[in-house]
């Protein structure tokens, strides 16, 4: 049933809740893309997590990811010990092979969201889910992690970001985002409004965006250097302690500059397949806009993050960053 409910959801069979026994728990689909795992155990050690990907339609390793958790527990080869929402993000999106169909999902997580449309009714009802999943776990400590995959190569293929929030990171996450090989993070400067930050903001969750690599179709991921990340979400499955590594193996950088793409005139001065974390010398230029004018790099060397010169208008091109000091210290 559980690796039914993938496809499922996505060739939009799933409609009507429906509801099951697995290994060690329960399941229920609460709609498409909606699927709670609850344990018959209760332990309260366990996080209430929150485990979505799809936010964005042609990231599809993490889907994948997923689904193969699912069916390791669905087999029996992993009992269910903490409660899980599993949400598959814009399905639409998904089902077309793009990034968005009309507006980028993982702008739309705030609660005064007045926007209608497709993207925005699917950003209302993932928010409403959260918030009923949280209020049913209200003592256990809450956890969510967005997996996505980037539309460029990078020099940190595994990173994640740490959303701006004022709920602190505790020092074990970090020891389990090293020991499922995540190689760098991003620490956010201001709110933006993801799924991620949804969480950590209103919900006061441990909470990021994991980055996993290049974004790929369907059956052209390699998930051999996922594997690690696959075993920490076994491990949230079951309720037991994930494994751990020493945070001094991650990078960790911070925010130093947004470019915004304030009019159509707009453009990043370098190509458009530089990868993540690519660092630019004093006195490069980086951008240019009819509004807002050039950006060139001052007195300290600067990496860019995301950069898209063809985002909407209004919208962040490119992150701007330095290294931080490590986990331990922050």
């Amino acid at each position: 049933m559980l690796a039914d409910w993938l496809e499922r959801s996505l060739d939009g069979s799933v409609s009507a809740p429906t509801q099951g026994g697995i290994p060690g728990g329960r399941f229920r689909v609460l709609g498409p893309g909606l699927l709670e795992l609850t344990p018959n155990a209760d332990d309260s050690q366990a996080p209430a997590a929150v485990l979505s990907a799809g936010i964005h339609g042609n990231e599809t390793a993490p889907i994948e990811l997923l689904g193969a958790s699912l069916a390791r527990l669905e087999a029996g080869l992993l009992r269910l010990g903490s409660p899980v929402l599993v949400i598959l993000g814009n399905l639409e999106a998904i089902r077309a092979g793009t990034r968005f169909v009309n507006t980028n999902l993982n702008r739309l997580f705030r609660r005064d969201l007045a926007e209608d449309g497709m993207e925005p009714d699917r950003a209302r009802q993932l928010m409403e889910a959260v918030d009923a999943f949280y209020a049913r776990h209200p003592d256990r400590t809450r956890l969510h992690y967005d997996l996505h995959t980037a539309i460029r190569d990078s020099q940190y293929p595994r990173f994640a970001v740490e959303p701006f929030a004022d709920a602190v990171i505790t020092p074990e996450q970090w020891q389990w985002l090293a020991g499922a090989d995540i190689q760098a993070v991003l620490h956010q400067h201001d709110h933006s409004w993801t799924f991620s930050h949804y969480s950590k903001h209103y919900h006061g969750a441990q909470a990021f965006t994991l980055e996993l690599g290049r974004a790929l179709p369907f059956g052209a991921n390699d998930l051999a250097p996922l594997a690690p990340m696959g075993q920490l979400l076994d491990a949230l499955l079951e309720g037991r302690e994930p494994a751990s590594a020493p945070p001094s193996r991650i990078a960790f950088f911070r925010v130093e500059h947004e470019l915004i793409r304030h009019t159509e005139a707009f453009q990043l001065c370098f190509p458009d397949d530089t990868p993540n974390f690519t660092e630019f010398a004093p006195g490069t230029r980086l951008s240019e806009d009819a509004e807002a004018g050039h950006f060139t790099v001052g007195d300290t060397p600067l990496r860019v993050v995301f950069p898209n010169a063809r985002v909407e208008l209004g919208a962040r091109a490119a992150l701007l960053v330095t290294p931080a000091r490590d986990a331990e210290t922050q």
